[in-house]
């Protein structure tokens, strides 16, 4: 059996959840999420917990079912506490502000670069070099973490570009390195 499909899941106080048939509704003081469960996971609700269980013991049914329980689990900490991704602008000039709802990037183009969330996420710069991404869907928090970072990904010579908080970027050695190595 799955060892984390098998790990019943903690309905915290101030979180409402609904099970009918295979669809999942999680309410809590952040916001509401929807999910609709694979058809051969079946989800109980008994005495605050949730409890999840398949129909066979095949791979792809072990395997739904610790991804199943790991989604819900998200759905409750989302709606209680939401998730945050923090980005940092590396670079000569780069810098980022809020212009209305959309996010505006300076990282070198020619152009800066516009981009709108999508609803149900917030995005914050505390300082012209970082940005705070916050919302209740840890799927959607880190798409649109990926799809920012994806418009100046951070390069290896000088590190320069979008990354996320505390990431290491592997450094190469330059052309003067290698010119060094063959005299």
């Amino acid at each position: 059996m799955s060892r984390v499909g098998r790990k019943p899941i903690a309905v915290l106080s101030g979180v409402m959840v609904k099970v009918s048939d295979h669809q999942v509704s999680v309410a809590g003081p952040k916001g509401e999420l929807d999910a609709v469960v694979h058809r051969d996971i079946s989800v109980e609700l008994k005495d605050n917990q949730l409890t999840l269980s398949r129909q066979s013991n095949a791979k792809e049914q072990r395997a739904l079912h610790g991804l199943w329980r790991a989604l819900l689990q998200n759905m409750i900490v989302g709606v209680t506490q939401g998730y945050t991704i923090k980005l940092e602008l590396v670079g000569v000039g780069y810098r980022v502000e809020i212009k209305g709802k959309k996010l505006q990037l300076l990282i070198g183009y020619s152009h800066p670069i516009l981009f709108v969330p999508p609803g149900g996420i917030t995005i914050q710069t505390p300082t012209q070099t970082s940005i705070i991404i916050t919302g209740i869907d840890k799927q959607l928090v880190g798409q649109v973490a990926a799809k920012i970072r994806s418009f100046r990904p951070p390069e290896p010579y000088k590190g320069k570009g979008i990354k996320y908080e505390g990431e290491y970027i592997r450094r190469k050695a330059g052309k003067a390195a290698a010119a060094a190595g063959t005299k």
